[in-house]
């Protein structure tokens, strides 16, 4: 499976006019140093050669060599300490990344390592996990829900509502269907999170520039994505609905108008949106 132009919606937020790149221009400056040459000049003024005689020097008689009887000391042996050479640690190796098209085993074994010990992998999906991901964050950073390409399986139990005095309610308990996938964030380690991700960046990298945008990079549709969730209210007070089945709407205009992003926040009700919320400011602050 490779990604088009078509899995993306068209964008409805303002490009940001810059994709983060910098260009660094490097300049090099040679130094050439040149010796010089000098000439001594003056008046030229000839003269008549005068003949010097030969001055005889006759050769030195050598000395009588001085006789001593003085005992030097033998040097004593300089005792050299070794040195201590302070520990160097072994440097981890890198794995290397798989190829964009055999890269699921590689991130399902990311997503356990960071789960550490926590039952995620019935929730993850099997295939193109990589390729899904980014378009579900591509249409999250507008608002949108991408059910079809959700990294993790929607929950198991069905929403209910309650009626109470001929009006329908979303029943708290439907709150529950999310426990799992919010307890999953709070109780993630953010560093290591964070240190996974700026691993994965090349695969994400490489998938999102299949949907073909050039004024955009995925860190910033990242960065959109989780500012969407946190815009999301907090809904405390019962939520009333209208509507019958899967077609139920908000009876507040307020709530109906929001994007289908932050409607799921508040389905997961007020509890599991304030972890979710937590976990996502913390991811922000390393993602910056």
């Amino acid at each position: 499976m490779q990604l088009s132009q078509e899995d993306r919606i068209t964008p409805q937020e303002k490009s940001s006019g810059t994709n983060g790149l910098a260009i660094i221009a490097i300049a090099a400056v040679v130094l050439i140093s040149v010796g010089g040459y000098y000439y001594l000049s003056g008046d030229d003024k000839s003269e008549e050669p005068q003949i010097i005689a030969p001055v005889i020097v006759p050769d030195p008689i050598p000395e009588e060599p001085l006789e001593t009887e003085a005992i030097l000391p033998e040097p004593e042996p300089e005792i050299v300490e070794p040195v201590q050479l302070p520990e160097v640690e072994p440097v981890p190796e890198v794995e290397p990344l798989p190829a964009l098209a055999d890269s699921d085993a590689y991130i399902h074994q990311k997503a356990i390592d960071i789960a550490d010990g926590m039952a995620i992998e019935p929730l993850m999906i099997e295939d193109n996990v990589v390729r899904q991901f980014v378009v579900f964050v591509d249409n999250l950073a507008q608002g949108e829900l991408a059910r079809k390409v959700s990294p993790l399986k929607a929950p198991n139990n069905s929403f209910t509502v309650s009626e109470i005095a001929n009006k329908t309610y979303v029943d708290p308990d439907s709150y529950h269907r999310y426990d799992l996938y919010a307890d999953f964030l709070a109780s993630l380690n953010e560093e290591e999170l964070a240190k996974s991700y700026k691993e994965m960046t090349p695969l994400l990298g490489e998938a999102f520039s299949e949907l073909g945008y050039n004024d955009t990079s995925f860190d910033e549709r990242m960065q959109q994505a989780i500012a969407i969730m946190l815009d999301a209210p907090i809904i405390e007070q019962p939520i009333e609905l209208d509507g019958v089945s899967v077609n139920y709407q908000f009876v507040d205009p307020n709530l109906e108008a929001l994007p289908n992003a932050q409607k799921l926040m508040i389905r997961m009700g007020p509890e599991n949106s304030r972890k979710v919320k937590s976990a996502l400011r913390r991811l922000q602050k390393h993602l910056n």
